[in-house]
């Protein structure tokens, strides 16, 4: 049973106001900000201000509002739905309200929760769908917080999917049953093939993957999306990452993938850990390509979360082709990569006009056997080179690159743990990186960041390679 503290004093609706009038008295922001929200619906909006502000004007011509330039008076009300006194004045705000509840209208007085027969809601606006927060006037800050967050957590899309859905529902009932069959359609019609072509924009392949649904009278196929889960830090996670985090029956991991970001998955969801770490494989590629396709094969939204960007170095490409073997369907959703963390890390510019206009990004491995990469030739050409996985062949990358025509006087950054708050940064030239090698302390990635663009970033908070070159202890 509710107590008396935890029932609410307005109780939230949703008005008609399609083709019905809706009058705002006032100027200035406050009248303004209520007819932008009000914009929002079919409502016929008609403002009242003697002399409107400059703004205000020319918001009501761009938005066809009807703006009458004269000095309130109660009959502007005459048949109106809603009103709303944004005058900024107490007296005739009192009195817009008395008039308004003398001729049966509902009335929001802007600032004066005293005065409100309602109040407007922080709205999340995915029409035909829409959510509205409310404080009762206690907490509009607040308001605007949940409504971020609520807004970030929803798809753009989710509305045509809505109208998408509402052209079906008649279909549905046709020839599916009441109960089971029914839900069982409509969950994965709004999180499974439809929602994942509306979402980039195919309506035809929405329509179409609605209809083959309808046709398996809502049986469930499998799922796997390919998700970049950044480079550590739980708020550089993309929205599409943290919504299909959320609808994911599983959830298939790298070993370089923090908890935080895993936590940001259904608690529900199963987690399995298929990292690789250096010298330390939990599972070969072949058997990682195989869980995928097993679990795709048995109906599961399944989640691949990876460290960066599934694209960079990630082995997205093998992962791919299995799933197109097997008929299984997938989608890539980007994540931000480690070069690009280490960048902002240093504040560095990874291109500099006059300076670098290219990028490489590589690997320890590329230096492995006898010849030089290509890549090589565009470092010694300007261009910004970012290492992944290249600590432990420092020495000879730096070797390897002077001997190629590399000045040894080109500058290097190095990042541990790029992005989060556990990160280390050093700094210094190419004839200073061999130093990295030996620091057996540095146990977490490690991003190098190579070239003459590399000087432009910000050094005092990082330290100098040459002048701290670890010296392990004794046991």
């Amino acid at each position: 049973m509710s107590t008396p503290e935890s029932r609410l004093n307005a109780f939230p609706i949703f008005m008609k106001v399609e083709g019905r009038s809706v009058v705002i008295v006032g100027n200035g922001d406050e009248a303004l900000s209520k007819a932008r929200l009000m914009a929002q619906s079919n409502a016929d909006l008609t403002i009242v201000a003697e002399i409107p502000d400059e703004e205000l004007a020319a918001w009501a011509a761009a938005n066809d509002a009807t703006l009458l330039r004269e000095p309130y008076h109660s009959d502007h009300l005459a048949g109106a739905t809603l009103a709303f006194a944004a005058t900024g004045g107490e007296a005739l705000d009192a009195r817009i309200v008395a008039d308004a509840r003398a001729a049966g209208i509902c009335v929001n007085a802007v600032d004066r929760p005293d005065l409100c027969d309602f109040f407007t809601p922080a709205l999340v606006n995915r029409a035909p769908v829409a959510i509205a927060i409310g404080t009762e006037g206690a907490g509009p800050v607040l308001a605007q917080m949940i409504r971020t967050r609520i807004d970030r957590m929803l798809s753009p899309s989710l509305g045509k999917l809505a109208t998408l859905a509402a052209s079906y529902r008649a279909a549905v009932e046709t020839l599916l049953p009441k109960g089971a069959a029914r839900r069982a359609y409509w969950n994965e019609f709004f999180s499974g093939a439809p929602a994942r072509a509306m979402e980039i924009g195919h309506f035809d392949e929405a329509q179409a993957a609605a209809d083959e649904l309808l046709a398996r009278r809502g049986a469930v196929e499998g799922h796997v999306a390919l998700v970049g889960a950044g480079p550590g830090a739980e708020d550089l996670l993309t929205l599409r990452a943290h919504r299909l985090l959320m609808e994911a029956d599983v959830i298939v991991h790298d070993a370089l993938v923090p908890e935080a970001v895993i936590a940001m998955g259904r608690r529900d969801a199963e987690r399995i850990g298929v990292g690789k770490r250096k010298g330390c494989h939990s599972k070969s590629q072949a058997e990682i390509n195989e869980l995928l396709v097993e679990l795709g094969r048995a109906g599961k939204r399944v989640v691949r979360l990876k460290s960066g960007d599934p694209l960079v170095f990630g082995r997205a490409g093998e992962e791919m082709a299995a799933l197109r073997d097997a008929s299984i369907s997938y989608e890539v959703v980007p994540g931000v990569t480690a070069a690009f963390a280490a960048a902002a890390d240093f504040e560095l510019p990874l291109t500099l006009r006059g300076v670098a206009s290219s990028m490489v990004f590589t690997t320890g491995h590329d230096l492995k056997g006898g010849t030089l990469p290509d890549w090589a030739k565009l470092a010694i050409a300007g261009a910004t080179v970012a290492v992944y996985m290249g600590r432990s062949i420092a020495a000879e990358l730096a070797t390897r690159l002077i001997e190629a025509g590399l000045s040894p006087d080109t500058a290097v950054a190095v990042v541990e743990n790029a992005s989060l708050a556990s990160k280390r940064l050093f700094h210094g030239t190419l004839a200073d990186l061999p130093a990295l090698e030996s620091r057996e302390d540095l146990t977490g990635p490690v991003m190098t960041i190579i070239g003459d663009a590399v000087a432009g970033a910000r050094f005092d908070r990082s330290t100098a390679l040459a002048a701290d070159i670890f010296v392990p202890v004794a046991a």
